[in-house]
């Protein structure tokens, strides 16, 4: 089968949607499906206004036309709300093609925090964006059971994996950072509420890795925590496996693979009791939640990695691929003719 998957979430990018997005296509390929990833590396873009590492595609429309004209596939899977997501959706829809969405990021919660947009405007429009597919994806429960109570349809559930082989637990090793060793990792951006961990009263040292659009400042403000920036997959490993107890602060994700990163890691999890660890920490022996995130992190600490690596094994990527698979719509026979499938060009020149 080939398969389209329109994203404007793509490489450099480093987050959970990239990660799905690249996992997913790479076991489907495996299995002999042809994906093709249309992100923004293959358009002109522009900076996203307070995110300049996320690219806009700018008027891709005629473009993105042209090229999944030429790949003819056989399903269409859009995954984001921005410009290519909206380009392809206008594209399907004028030609009567089926297609499927996910559901990925709380949009409306995360332009609130930003410009304290209405939420529920910005529902509305993400609404309009996904009434039109066939199924929209959804990676959690309790995300599922508000989309729904939201007026959202279609709605049907996306499970999520991990890498256990480059997410394993490790001895730690001798280190001047007194311990305990409490980590964040994701994006350092105002919607991951970063400050909530960083502003508590713990005892040993606290770390955030990754990068974003709040990085500085969070660095100059809280110069005690230790700050490393965007790191590849290989030391990411390594802090996981370094740290005591991973914190994960953020009230807006729609599930937080990161958390099962850590436990993967053997690295027992904190939160809130929200959305997104409501739905990964199911076992009261691989993590605590509480509205008293400080709480939370003192209780956490001291699980049983081996009770943590355990229930991170029970999140694989291969359900995950199938799950998306099942879901997909065929293209009407017939759509693509007389068009020959061709070769696509590379990314263009941003």
């Amino acid at each position: 089968m080939r398969i389209a998957i329109v994203s404007d979430a793509w490489r450099p990018q480093i987050n959970g949607v990239v990660r799905t997005i690249e996992t997913v296509a790479q076991i489907l390929r495996g299995e002999g499906h042809d994906v093709e990833v249309f992100g923004p590396d293959r358009f002109r873009t522009l900076p996203c206004p307070t995110y300049p590492e996320i690219r806009l595609s700018l008027f891709p429309s005629s473009r993105l036309a042209h090229m999944l004209k030429l790949f003819a596939p056989d399903a269409l899977h859009l995954v984001t709300e921005g410009p290519l997501g909206w380009a392809a959706r206008r594209f399907c829809l004028g030609r009567g093609i089926p297609f499927t969405t996910a559901y990925h990021t709380r949009f409306p919660e995360y332009v609130h925090a930003r410009i304290r947009l209405p939420v529920s405007w910005s529902y509305a429009f993400v609404r309009h964006f996904h009434a039109p597919s066939a199924a929209v994806l959804v990676v959690a429960q309790s995300i599922r059971d508000e989309l729904a109570a939201r007026g959202f349809r279609n709605l049907v559930p996306w499970s999520r994996g991990v890498d256990i082989a480059a997410f394993r637990p490790r001895p730690h090793r001798d280190t001047r950072e007194r311990r305990p060793i409490w980590l964040y990792a994701g994006r350092v951006a105002i919607e991951k509420n970063i400050q909530a961990f960083l502003d508590l009263d713990l005892p040993g040292t606290k770390w955030v890795v990754g990068g974003g659009p709040q990085l500085e400042k969070l660095r100059r403000r809280y110069p005690s925590a230790r700050f490393f920036g965007s790191v590849d997959t290989e030391e990411l490993s390594a802090r996981y496996a370094e740290a005591d107890c991973f914190v994960f602060p953020s009230r807006t994700d729609t599930f937080g693979l990161v958390m099962v990163e850590a436990l993967a890691s053997g690295v027992p999890v904190a939160g809130y009791p929200v959305p997104g660890p409501l739905d990964v920490i199911t076992d009261p022996r691989v993590g605590a939640l509480d509205e008293n995130l400080r709480a939370a992190c003192l209780a956490a600490l001291g699980r049983d990695p081996a009770d943590c690596r355990r229930h991170a094994e029970t999140f694989t990527w291969q359900s995950c691929a199938q799950q998306f698979l099942a879901t997909l719509q065929p293209v009407p026979r017939g759509t693509w003719q007389p068009l020959k499938r061709r070769v696509l060009p590379d990314a263009a020149a941003s």
